[in-house]
């Protein structure tokens, strides 16, 4: 069975502070052109996206240079429960963890569900103790079902520790995924960018299988 993790890119749809707004309209009509087109203004971060060290990471990989076999094969599913707004997730939150992890980790909270809401702004964060853990233990890729492993609301100049730790190893981080929590422990995934010359982010199509 494959389980769907992106979320729907929609006009209006919630977006980090300051980033492009996502607009979408009609170019092309059937009745008066003979095909449909559609317009899309969105940013590189825009609904399910894939980081590249490149957003954070001066001279950092961009996603084209990104192999796409880093973002496809098996990933553990960390189920965090009853998470509270703007909690900052500790490693011993994350439960017992094997000595080694696959190099994809998703961390499920469940706030993927708070999706086009004022909460979604207000998601939990991960800790840098937990990420540092789990990148000692083999992760490479990180996902989460949130707008941001770090605060989204925050005062500058920005303090992402999370980002600079993954993307400063040269790591990945996957933004706003859907449905983590109906995932197993141990699952397949496949998560594909599209493939944007130069750039620091791009959107995917995120699926599970198991």
């Amino acid at each position: 069975m494959i389980v769907d993790l992106t979320l729907p890119v929609r006009a209006g749809m919630t977006v980090v502070p300051g980033d492009p707004e996502v607009r979408v309209r009609p170019a092309l009509t059937v009745p008066e052109d003979g095909v449909a087109v559609t317009a899309l203004e969105l940013g590189s971060h825009t609904g399910t996206h894939v980081d590249a060290p490149a957003h954070l990471i001066p001279g950092g990989r961009t996603v084209d240079r990104v192999d796409p076999a880093e973002l496809v094969g098996e990933a553990l599913v960390l189920r965090v429960e009853a998470v509270m707004p703007g909690e900052s997730i500790t490693v011993d939150r994350l439960g017992a963890l094997p000595s080694r992890v696959p190099p994809i980790v998703l961390v499920a909270t469940g706030w993927d569900r708070h999706v086009g809401e004022p909460l979604a702004l207000r998601h939990p964060v991960l800790a840098e103790d937990a990420v540092r853990t789990l990148m000692d233990r083999g992760m490479h890729v990180l996902g989460v079902d949130t707008l941001s492993p770090d605060p989204t609301l925050q005062d500058a100049p920005l303090a992402l520790p999370v980002h600079a730790a993954v993307l400063g190893a040269d790591g990945l981080i996957v933004e706003n995924l859907a449905r983590l929590t109906e995932l197993p422990a141990r699952v397949r995934v496949g998560i594909l960018p599209l493939l944007l010359d130069g750039g620091d982010a791009a959107p995917v199509r995120a699926v599970a299988w198991t």
